[in-house]
């Protein structure tokens, strides 16, 4: 059921991309740099697009610009995530060592007194 309903709202989500792209198919000219700046250079790069697709490239950017900025900003959860992993399994090999040495030591007094009647 909820594979259907997945693929209706991706079939969805597609038909109002290919509405806005039949819509918006117009050629716009993209400059790197303004014609005064031009003129001081010498050169400009532009190209020509549909105005679907420069809105579909921006829209990329903007997904990888902020996934990275997302990246960057949780560095340091990851640090003490890994940190905490390294200490806990520090913890469990001492354990495992304590209990090798005297498996009897590791016993609760109460579950011992519990145990004993």
């Amino acid at each position: 059921m909820m594979a259907y309903l997945r693929y209706g709202f991706a079939a969805l989500v597609a038909a109002v991309f290919i509405t806005i792209a039949l819509a918006n198919r117009a050629l716009v000219e993209v400059k790197l740099l303004p014609d005064a700046l031009a003129a001081l250079f010498g050169f400009n790069l532009d190209i020509r697009l549909p105005l679907f697709l420069m809105l579909g490239i921006a829209i990329a950017i903007g997904l990888l610009l902020g996934f990275i900025w997302e990246w960057v900003r949780e560095h340091g959860y990851r640090a003490e995530a890994a940190r905490l992993r390294r200490e806990k399994e520090a913890m469990r090999d001492e354990l495992k060592r304590v209990e090798k040495i005297a498996p009897q030591a590791r016993k609760d007094e109460v579950l011992a007194l519990v145990e004993g009647n």
